[in-house]
């Protein structure tokens, strides 16, 4: 009985030496990547579970230290003087200077040089103006195309020039009269060839046929068309008749612009006479000027109707011809019409 029970006691101890064996501290073991596990085996029935071990925790890592800041370098202190370069050494042959580091006076593209047949290319044509174009263009205008109530009667008005040609030689067609209470109380023609002498200027030559008043007389004509400084248009003209007679007629216009399509035209006529002409009730110097101020309004650039007011007065033996008539020297008038050119 005593044997038995030191057998049992033996037995006893060396079973729980071998389950101490079995429990480490898994605390002082290093931590490593776990791999993935196989699915364990279904645990016998007659064998429980053992408990999961727990996780090891993470040591906590100090930060790095930083590095030491580095010191800015004092230029000051430094000697210069024993830093030398040699140029003298260098293998300037392998040193290739870009365009914008070119040596002084050297063209970055060169020019060639000029040849006999590039200054023959730069001569204009003998026969013709490089600027010029020989096209034939033509136009129409009617510059006052109206009617007027004056005190002598209703009436009807006119002027309006034509030409048709190329830039340096034209045909002109110009014309100006009126009629009042279907009587024509003056109208002429000219027919003349216009040549351009300047910029804004073209010389204008030949013949002028006055239809009334008094009996009908020709007239050569000599005179100037273009723009005054300022954009003034102009028209002067002189005519030498039959008998040594002489005339003049000049006309200015300006158009203000008040906007696109409301425009302010002013005009301004004065007609010479170089001896009098009882017949035609004409007298010398000064005979007629007329000054009229017309608004239109421009529907389409060729279209343009208007309003205005015209005042024209006679002037020496001009006045006293008209007074025998029983006329007025002087004729205020309100008018209306239309301004259309193509």
């Amino acid at each position: 009985m005593r044997t038995s029970k030191l057998t049992t006691l033996a037995i006893g101890l060396m079973l729980s030496t071998g389950a101490a064996a079995q429990h480490h501290d898994h605390s002082s073991m290093p931590m490593q990547m776990p791999m993935p596990a196989k699915p364990a085996p279904a645990p016998k029935a007659a064998q429980p579970a053992k408990p999961a071990p727990k996780p090891a925790t993470k040591p906590k890592q100090k930060p790095a230290p930083k590095p030491p800041a580095e010191k800015p370098v004092d230029h000051s202190t430094m000697d210069h003087s024993q830093m030398q370069m040699d140029h003298s050494t260098m293998d300037h042959s392998q040193m290739q200077m870009g365009d914008a580091m070119s040596a002084p006076g050297e063209l970055r593209t060169p020019i060639p040089a000029l040849t006999d047949a590039d200054r023959e290319a730069a001569r204009p044509p003998e026969h013709a103006h490089p600027v010029h174009d020989n096209t034939v263009h033509s136009k129409v205008l009617f510059n006052r195309l109206e009617a007027f109530d004056a005190d002598h009667g209703n009436g009807l008005a006119w002027e309006g020039q034509a030409w048709i040609g190329t830039d340096t030689d034209k045909l002109w067609l110009r014309s100006e009269g009126e009629r009042v209470d279907d009587r024509t109380e003056a109208a002429d023609l000219e027919v003349m060839h216009g040549r351009p002498i300047a910029r804004w200027w073209d010389v204008v030559g030949g013949v002028r046929h006055d239809f009334k008043p008094g009996p009908s007389q020709d007239w050569a004509a000599i005179g100037v068309v273009g723009f005054a400084p300022y954009k003034f248009e102009v028209e002067a003209t002189a005519y030498i008749g039959a008998s040594g007679r002489t005339a003049a007629r000049i006309e200015a216009e300006y158009e203000l612009l008040l906007t696109n399509r409301l425009i302010l035209q002013p005009l301004v006529e004065a007609n010479f006479n170089g001896k009098d002409d009882e017949r035609r009730g004409v007298g010398s110097g000064l005979s007629t000027m007329e000054a009229g101020l017309r608004l239109r309004y421009e529907v389409h650039r060729k279209f343009a109707p208007y309003i205005g007011v015209v005042h024209e007065r006679a002037f020496g033996d001009t006045a006293d011809f008209r007074r025998a008539l029983g006329e007025d020297k002087s004729d205020t008038r309100i008018v209306a019409g239309v301004r259309v050119w193509f």
